[in-house]
């Protein structure tokens, strides 16, 4: 990412601050958690959320590690993919980008995988990727933690965003974004060497650290299997009691093991 690149996310963040904190207060209304509350297991909380609102959240690891997420909404139910071939910290970066759009819906969309190259890639998702930030990194935990690491660093500011990326298991760039969001780090200070860290520098940095780098590994977690025997299951109630015939079933059952096979290509 370019320098005025994140200087243009930072304004338009501060632009916007009082509307995505209104917007993040309403979730967390929604869910019954305390704002200054962390979220340690973000899709435990999300899911339940998610689903009152309409949407079914599955976790499939995608052929193509380009995309985040997928999110749709058709007439009745919405469904929610998370690629699990990403690392957890881009799987829950990505959760948390969905849960806006699901919140504040526009348009079906796909959401970008690689936040630390292409953090705010497109103007209309700004507002997403700022409340995920938002959601994943609440102001005064991090305000805290920021000065407790910053002493643990030595004042080194690229270990000091290390270290927040690995407490709240978010990607580099969006703890970086953070940190200069809530004017911790002051933009003046910005170096092109904080923004272009590459991967196999943040997993050196992050080991260096004593740190737990397996965020930066892909869970690969696949729900289709568990997804596919409860629809079998209650295929099999319906056909039962009239509602469903054979053919309607295989049918849908033939649809949903296509879709699946597109998604998933050959990941193993």
């Amino acid at each position: 990412m370019k320098i005025d690149r994140l200087r243009k996310i930072i304004e338009y963040s501060e632009k916007n601050r009082m509307q995505m904190n209104s917007k993040v207060a309403k979730f967390y209304s929604f869910t019954g958690i305390s704002e200054d509350k962390d979220m340690l297991n973000i899709l435990q909380i999300v899911r339940p959320a998610l689903r009152q609102r309409g949407y079914i959240v599955l976790e499939i690891p995608f052929a193509d590690e380009e995309i985040g997420a997928l999110c749709y909404h058709g007439d009745a139910l919405g469904y929610i993919l998370i690629n699990t071939s990403l690392p957890r910290v881009n799987a829950n970066f990505a959760i948390c980008h969905e849960v806006y759009h699901a919140f504040y819906p526009q348009n079906e969309f796909k959401a970008k995988a690689e936040f630390a190259d292409d953090y705010f890639e497109h103007e209309e998702e700004y507002e997403a990727n700022i409340f995920a930030g938002m959601l994943l990194m609440p102001e005064s935990s991090f305000r805290q933690m920021y000065r407790v690491f910053r002493a643990q660093s030595d004042n080194n500011e690229m270990d000091t965003v290390i270290r927040l990326m690995n407490y709240y298991q978010v990607p580099y760039m969006a703890a970086l974004v953070r940190c200069y969001e809530l004017g911790l780090t002051e933009s003046g200070m910005l170096t092109q060497q904080l923004m272009e860290l590459d991967k196999a520098s943040i997993r050196e940095k992050i080991e260096s650290l004593w740190l737990d780098s397996s965020i930066l590994d892909a869970s690969n977690k696949d729900d289709y299997i568990a997804v596919e025997r409860v629809v079998k299951r209650m295929g099999t109630e319906y056909l039962q009691e009239g509602y469903l015939n054979e053919r309607t079933l295989r049918m849908v059952l033939q649809n949903m093991s296509s879709l699946y096979r597109e998604i998933k290509g050959d990941h193993k």
